[in-house]
C-alpha cells in the first residue's frame, strides 16, 4: 500500500526533473537566472535539480538515494526563496519553492 509520502516523493520527482531539464535547455530560464543575478549557477542548477529528480526516482528502491536527494532539494529551495525574497518578487512566488521544500523537508525526514 502506498502512503501519502510516496506520491509526493512521485510529484516532487516529476516537478524537478521537469524543472531542472528547463533550466538546462530553455531560453526563458537563461532569461529568469539573469533577473535573478544568478546566470553563473543556471547549468548547475538545473544539474543539481536533475540529479535530485532521478535520485528521488531510485529512492524508491534504495531508500537513502530518497533521504539524500530530498534533503539536497530541500537545500536548494532554501535558496530559490532567499533569492525570491532577495530580489522583491511578490510573495505569490515563493509558493511553488515553499510547497516543494516542505514536501522535500518531510521526504527527507521519512527517510532518515
Amino acid at each position: 500500500m502506498h502512503s501519502a509520502l510516496d506520491y509526493l516523493q512521485g510529484l516532487s520527482s516529476v516537478a524537478f526533473l521537469s524543472y531542472g531539464l528547463s533550466c538546462l535547455f530553455s531560453e526563458k530560464m537563461v532569461l529568469e537566472f539573469e533577473r535573478y543575478g544568478l546566470k553563473k549557477y543556471r547549468v548547475l542548477t538545473g544539474i543539481l535539480e536533475v540529479s535530485g529528480a532521478l535520485g528521488q526516482i531510485g529512492g524508491f528502491f534504495i531508500p537513502i538515494l530518497l533521504g539524500l536527494s530530498s534533503l539536497g532539494l530541500t537545500c536548494l529551495m532554501i535558496c530559490g526563496i532567499w533569492t525570491r525574497w532577495r530580489i522583491r518578487d511578490p510573495w505569490l512566488s515563493f509558493l511553488p519553492a515553499l510547497i516543494l521544500m516542505l514536501i522535500n523537508a518531510a521526504l527527507s525526514w521519512k527517510a532518515f
